[in-house]
C-alpha cells in the first residue's frame, strides 16, 4: 500500500498486491478500493498483480475541496499508472468507476492499457437531455445531493439497504455486514467530494470517449441495476466502443461486484484469458 502525490498537490492512496499482468480497479461512488476486496483477493491467487485506488477526495485519499470530475479523475488514474509504470494493464471500473476507466484511456490513450472491463458502468450519460431522452431527469440527481447535505450518515445507511444491493426487492434477504461495509467506506471519504461527485458522474457525457477507445472491453450489465438503469447505458456503450462486448445478466443488482462476486469474477476471468 502507498500514496502518490499529483501535480495539484492530492494524495491519492492506493493497495499495488502480487506479480503477473496488472489489473487497476477503480471503485463506484461513494466508496474506496475496499470495495474490491473479493476481486483483489481472487485475481491475486490467479497470478494478477491487482492494483486498487481510492479516488481523491475518498476513503484514505486527500480530502480536497477541488477537482472533483472526470478530467481530475482520470488524470489521477494516469498518474498512479505512471508512477507504477504498469504496461499491458487491464482495467475494470464499477459504476463511477466506469466513467473514469474510459475517460483516462480516451485523454490519456492506450499505450499502458491491454482491455477493460466496465461494470454497472455509468456511461455514456446518465442525465436526461434533449440527445438523450432515455436518461434520468436531472431532479433524481439533485434530490441525491440534498440528501447528502441533509444526513449523509443516514442517506449512506439507506441506499445500500435498498436499491444499491437489491434488497428491497421480494425474497432477497438484506446482508447487514455489506451495508455496514459500504456506510463505512462512505463516511470515510469527505462530503464536498461526494456532493460534487454526483454532478461529475450523472452530468458527464462519455460518448466520444467510448468512440476513440479500441482495446477489448467487456461491458457487464444487469437488467435490474436501479442505481445506472441498463437500457441507456449498458446497451448503448457496447454499441459505441469499437472493441466492446455486452454481457447481460437479469436479475443482478447495481452492486453485483459484491454480491453475487463469484459469477463476475468468474466471468471476468474468462475475458481476460481469451
Amino acid at each position: 500500500m502507498g500514496m502518490i502525490t499529483t501535480a495539484d498537490g492530492t494524495e491519492i492512496f492506493y493497495k499495488d498486491w502480487g506479480s503477473g499482468q496488472p489489473i487497476v480497479f477503480s471503485h463506484g461512488w461513494p466508496l474506496s478500493a475496499d470495495d474490491w476486496d473479493a476481486q483483489l483477493l481472487f485475481f491475486l491467487q490467479h497470478g494478477y498483480r491487482v492494483i486498487a485506488h481510492d479516488r481523491r477526495g475518498h476513503g484514505r485519499s486527500s480530502q480536497t475541496g477541488d477537482g472533483h470530475d472526470m478530467d481530475h479523475y482520470a488524470d489521477d488514474l494516469a498518474a498512479l499508472v505512471e508512477h507504477l509504470d504498469l504496461h499491458d494493464a487491464i482495467h475494470v471500473g464499477h459504476s463511477t468507476g466506469g466513467g473514469e476507466v474510459v475517460h483516462y484511456l480516451a485523454r490519456h490513450g492506450e499505450g499502458r492499457a491491454a482491455k477493460a472491463a466496465l461494470l454497472c458502468a455509468v456511461p455514456p450519460l446518465m442525465v436526461q437531455t434533449d440527445a438523450n431522452p432515455g436518461g434520468l431527469p436531472k431532479s433524481v440527481f439533485d434530490d441525491l445531493q440534498a440528501q447528502l447535505a441533509a444526513n449523509r450518515s443516514k442517506f449512506y445507511r439507506d441506499l445500500p439497504a435498498g436499491p444499491f444491493y437489491g434488497f428491497n426487492r421480494p425474497g432477497v434477504e438484506a446482508q447487514e455486514a455489506v451495508i455496514q461495509n459500504w456506510w463505512r467506506q462512505g463516511m470515510m471519504g469527505g462530503a464536498k467530494a461526494h456532493y460534487d461527485g454526483i454532478v461529475a458522474f450523472s452530468q458527464t457525457d462519455f460518448t466520444e470517449d467510448l468512440k476513440k477507445i479500441t482495446v477489448p472491453v467487456l461491458v457487464m450489465h444487469s437488467e435490474d441495476d436501479q442505481i445506472v438503469p441498463y437500457a441507456d447505458s449498458g446497451p448503448l456503450s457496447a454499441d459505441l466502443l469499437q472493441n466492446g462486448t455486452l454481457k447481460t445478466y437479469k436479475d443482478f443488482p447495481h452492486g453485483m461486484p459484491t454480491t453475487q462476486a463469484e459469477t463476475i469474477n468468474a466471468d471476468l476471468l474468462a475475458f481476460l484469458q481469451s
